[in-house]
């Protein structure tokens, strides 16, 4: 078997252990929910060279149709789910037809353009519920389970997110795959050789906002409600900023990524009171309110020393390593 399939399984053990040891069952849901985010959007500017601003805008829609589907419908769980990745996933074609056709900063710019105007749709529907959200969003049951228990709702999660994460591990070793990564690197060449190279990144992009959907669906079934924080600017900067700390082009790094902001913005007010009590310094009990200081920061440190991100700086010296002489 491939070392890498082992080590993946490894993780997934490791991960659904987490909860058996200790660890908050709901916080590492809201974990895997940005990761599956960030590994959808890894797809995309990763592995086919698309830099997207405004893929907030698939997270927001999928977490607001999910949550309209199970509060106002009384769908099943599944199929609410369902509906969510559907409606990201039509989005995402729309905004595709429309930004695929430039590139670079053009292609960016496009699509948080069209981001934001569906954000301000967002803001004005009624079914939102405004700037109040969409709340008390029923979890109802999945294939059986009841999901209002935060544990079983975790391993469902978990599954979810193996599935999805199998889903790209699988697109990326396809040949559909091999042509993303051609594109990346000169579409030109790609095209050259005959393939239609809108037709591929186009494809990319619906299946990127798709499984960005997933993440969205899933999160409004965590925490039981959607609000416009999802589908806001900030938001797209965010997944961007997991992508780069983890390392872009790796299929691990987003997840990384995401722990590591997410918990940063969960635990860096814990983390500043422990530095206050220990140096005596009474701004470090404000650190907590000062998250997008630090997330700054932290950006600007992997943008300076670890370009390739945490993953990709890690890969990358593993490979230096001199192998053991026979």
């Amino acid at each position: 078997m491939n070392k890498k399939l082992i080590g993946y399984a490894a993780l997934f053990i490791g991960i659904a252990l987490l909860p058996l040891l200790g660890v908050y069952p709901v916080f590492v849901m809201k974990v895997l929910c940005y990761a599956l985010f960030a590994c959808a959007f890894n797809l995309l500017v990763g592995f086919t060279g698309l830099l997207s601003f405004g893929h907030a805008a698939f997270l927001g829609t999928a977490a607001y149709v999910t949550g309209h589907a199970l509060k106002v419908w009384g769908l099943p769980t599944p199929v609410g789910i369902l509906v969510g990745v559907g409606g990201a996933a039509a989005v995402g074609l729309l905004f595709g037809l429309l930004a695929i056709r430039r590139s670079g900063i053009y292609f960016s710019m496009i699509t948080l353009a069209l981001a934001q105007m569906l954000y301000f749709f967002f803001l004005q529907a009624p079914f939102t519920g405004g700037e109040d959200g969409l709340q008390s969003v029923p979890r109802g049951s999945f294939l059986g389970l009841h999901l209002e228990n935060d544990l079983v709702l975790f391993y469902v999660v978990l599954g979810i997110f193996i599935a999805a994460f199998w889903l790209i591990y699988r697109i990326v070793h396809s040949p559909f795959g091999q042509v993303l990564t051609s594109i990346r690197e000169n579409e030109a060449r790609a095209t050259s050789l005959g393939y239609d190279t809108g037709h591929f990144k186009l494809l990319a992009f619906v299946l990127s906002a798709a499984l960005a959907g997933l993440a969205g669906s899933t999160k409004t079934l965590v925490l039981g409600f959607a609000t416009l924080t999802d589908a806001i600017w900030t938001t797209s900067g965010l997944v961007i900023l997991m992508t780069l700390v983890g390392g872009m082009g790796t299929l691990v790094g987003p997840m990384v990524g995401a722990l590591v902001i997410i918990a940063l913005e969960n635990k860096i007010g814990d983390f500043g009171n422990w530095l206050g009590e220990l140096t005596g310094v009474a701004w470090f009990n404000s650190l907590g309110e000062s998250v997008s200081l630090v997330t700054g920061l932290i950006f600007i440190v992997c943008v300076l020393a670890f370009r390739r991100g945490l993953v990709g700086e890690a890969m990358a010296l593993l490979e230096r390593k001199p192998k053991p002489s026979s």
